[in-house]
Order: C-alpha cells, then structure tokens, then sequence
C-alpha cells in the first residue's frame, strides 16, 4: 500500500517547503497542526476529500468556504488544545493546508 514516498508524511520537512516565514515557529507544533488540519477538512466539510498534501489551496482545490474556515479553527483549537491569535490572519495564511498550518503555529496564545 506504500508504494511511493508521498504516502508518507514527514512534518520536520514540511517546514522546508513554506520558507524562511515559518522559522520562528515551533515544528512539532507545526507538525501537528498540518496534521490536525488534513484530519479535520473532511469532517468540517462534511464531505470525503482525496488525499491532498500541504500545498494544496484550501478554497480553489479544497473547497473551503470563510465560514468553513471559522469552523477549521475553532475545530482545530480543540484538536490541539490550544487558542489560535486570529486577529491578524490574511488571505496568504488561508493559501494552503501548510501556509495555514504555519499561521497556527505561529499565533498560539500563550497560556498565563
């Protein structure tokens, strides 16, 4: 069933492919928010969804809508147990499954 590399996926790379924004966030928490999200997109959506990987857009190939989005964070708040800073959240956080895995990453507030 693995026959190519692709079925596996390897979050300490996943940081690699977004760039030199992503170095001031945590890559475990990267990692698992990249994997909360792919785990939450179809539950969210109500819907299956192929196999997509981080680069896929989440509103041209995934179909998400802003009050999906709203449902993803919320969803994957509690997933991580975490509270996700979403004031400054732009359209080029909501590009990708790894642009908005970064953003969470990177606007968790810190708990007191």
């Amino acid at each position: 069933m693995t026959d190519s590399a692709t079925d596996l996926a390897v979050p300490e790379t996943a940081t690699d492919a977004v760039g030199t924004a992503d170095a001031a966030v945590d890559p475990e928490l990267r990692g698992r928010a990249l994997d909360g999200i792919l785990l939450l997109l179809p539950r969210v959506l109500k819907r299956e969804l192929p196999e997509i990987g981080e680069n896929a857009c989440l509103f041209d190939e995934v179909g998400l809508t802003s009050a999906a989005t709203l449902e993803l964070i919320l969803e994957l708040e509690d997933h991580l147990d975490v509270q996700i800073d979403v004031e400054g959240i732009d359209q080029d956080d909501l590009r990708s499954v790894g642009t908005l895995a970064g953003f969470v990453a990177g606007h968790v507030i810190a708990e007191d």
